[in-house]
């Protein structure tokens, strides 16, 4: 699978990924990786819906970005995710930058639940790979 390229990254377009129902397995998992302690049963961590909607990203049809690094994100958490509830992520791409031998790339991310309602939101920051220049003769 190949990724996309700074250059071929277009702003506006909106990228949907597929749901997926969160489980008390995802959580135990999350909770065991992270060593967080469990609110309460049926409550999911705040930070496991957008762990899981960048998994999920991955199955989209459009390639990914390539992505050098991770800069920083800022995220608002709207209402609770609860274990059964149903996440999908809808995201786009709303600034880009050049650099000398990459770009920065903002995405603005909504988590919506199987209601439609918005439970999550933010913007992730990327450092993104340009395509390789040839070497001239």
């Amino acid at each position: 699978m190949r990724g996309s390229y700074f250059e071929e990254i277009v702003l506006g377009d909106v990228h949907e990924t597929p749901g997926m129902t969160i489980t008390s397995a995802h959580v135990a998992i999350y909770l065991g990786i992270t060593r967080e302690l469990a609110a309460e049963a049926s409550a999911v961590p705040d930070l496991l819906p957008l762990c899981l909607t960048t998994g999920l990203s991955w199955r989209v049809a459009k390639p990914t970005p390539v992505v050098l690094a991770f800069m920083g994100f800022d995220w608002e958490v709207l209402r609770a995710v609860r274990v059964g509830d149903t996440i999908m992520a809808r995201a786009r791409f709303v600034t880009k930058r050049a650099m000398r031998e990459a770009g920065v790339l903002v995405e603005e991310r909504e988590v919506v639940d199987q209601r439609g309602e918005v439970v999550q939101r933010g913007r992730l920051t990327y450092l993104v790979a340009k395509r390789a220049k040839e070497a001239s003769v």
